[in-house]
């Protein structure tokens, strides 16, 4: 057995599968900081032991600073490596940095990109001279013939150096960029964010678990079907949007900073509870609704625990907010989801796992004049037993055919 965990800032879920990818059980427990091994001890007791693949975004996950040389295009082509890694971008500067306005960032990792190889290499030393002075880890991913003079200047801060994100003009490599922030979060990150006493639950943590969600995403463009994958994860806090067009062809969709064929990206003025007022709010301004529900969205926001008897004004704030942050998505993407659009659309979050119809929020979607032609085709389903994660991390070990036997529960 394979015991799949997702240690949350709230929650910790859990989903114990079978090496041939059936999943056996689920079950959830509230997260126990300052001592996180509790709360998923509890849950290897109550769902069942085995193999432990774990991802996390406790303790706010993974809040990362880009600093780039000009904002069009290294700076941008940190950024979208930032997201596709799981990271909550805090800060992004290109240019000389403001070592002031990033230390007020508090990022947990800075990204450390500029100039194509071979290019331009003053604003990279410029900063890395700058950053010698910030006291978070670094991953250098910038021109990678100015790394040896960067490294010198960054001295004896943490450093992880990796290739440039950005080769040449227009050619995004994320990859190893990914590679490298998946290891300083393990290796420096997660051990800072006092979830836990001893070195256990670092050994456990595979990822952080966007990067985790994504890899999930990516296996379900992996199968046969038609058109591009949307997860639409609505949360507390934010709404976050992964497309994958793996299988698409993606011939002629170029840009300045080309895009890589798995996406996310994250709105966090877009949420059920803390950011409820900013759902409603965007939504009377898009002309979504001309329902006012400011006054129930703030009492979600200052009663984040509360529960409603009746889902009915949940329900239309995860329409709203679905809706909202696919079209976001769509425009940072350039609606580059292929030539038949979205193939599946899969709901995340609980606002839909536990609604026993989710026919509006389906409506809503289907209906919105903006994503209609995206949606025309599309099956859309609920990830009810919040299996995406698991997806990934089996994915990420190298157990391919049971995660996509496991992914098969999502359509």
């Amino acid at each position: 057995m394979i015991l799949c965990l997702d240690v949350g800032s709230t929650w910790t879920k859990a989903a114990l599968v079978s090496d041939e990818g059936e999943l056996v059980r689920t079950g959830q427990h509230p997260t126990t900081p300052p001592e996180v091994l509790h709360g998923i001890d509890a849950l290897r007791t109550e769902v069942g032991d085995g193999e432990v693949l774990a991802c996390s975004s406790a303790g706010g996950g993974l809040r990362l600073a880009v600093v780039g040389q000009e904002r069009v295009v290294s700076a941008e082509a940190g950024y979208r490596v930032a997201l596709s890694a799981g990271a909550k971008v805090v800060h992004v500067s290109a240019g000389p940095v403001d070592v002031r306005a990033l230390r007020a960032a508090e990022p947990d990792l800075v990204l450390l990109v500029g100039g194509t190889d071979g290019g331009d290499q003053k604003v990279l030393l410029h900063n890395a001279a700058k950053l010698a002075r910030v006291a978070v880890p670094i991953v250098l991913a910038g021109n990678v013939e100015a790394q040896p003079e960067a490294l010198a200047l960054l001295g004896r801060r943490t450093v992880v150096a990796c290739p440039n994100v950005l080769p040449d003009v227009g050619r995004l490599a994320p990859e190893p960029a990914r590679r490298a922030i998946r290891s300083a979060f393990l290796q420096h990150v997660i051990g800072g964010k006092g979830l836990s006493r001893g070195q256990r639950f670092r050994r456990l943590v595979r990822a952080v678990t966007p990067d985790a969600v994504l890899a999930g995403v990516s296996r379900l463009a992996h199968q046969d079907r038609e058109g591009a994958v949307l997860v639409v994860d609505v949360g507390g806090a934010t709404t976050d949007v992964y497309s994958a067009v793996s299988t698409v062809d993606s011939e002629g969709l170029e840009r300045t900073v080309a895009l890589p064929p798995d996406r996310r990206t994250v709105e966090g003025d877009l949420g059920m509870r803390w950011s409820a007022p900013g759902v409603v709010k965007e939504a009377l301004v898009e002309r979504l609704t001309t329902e006012d529900l400011t006054a129930e969205a703030w009492y979600r926001a200052e009663n984040v625990g509360w529960i409603a008897e009746d889902p009915t004004v949940d329900l239309k704030l995860a329409s709203f907010a679905a809706i909202l942050a696919v079209r976001r998505h769509l425009r940072q993407v350039d609606g580059q989801l292929g030539p038949h659009g979205a193939g599946l659309l899969v709901l995340s979050g609980g606002v839909f796992r536990h609604a026993q119809d989710i026919s509006p929020v389906v409506e809503a979607l289907r209906d919105d004049p903006v994503l209609r032609p995206v949606l025309r085709t599309a099956e859309i389903t609920v990830d009810r037993d919040y299996v995406l994660a698991p997806v990934g991390l089996l994915a990420e070990s190298g157990r391919l055919e049971a995660a996509d036997r496991l992914a098969k529960r999502l359509g």
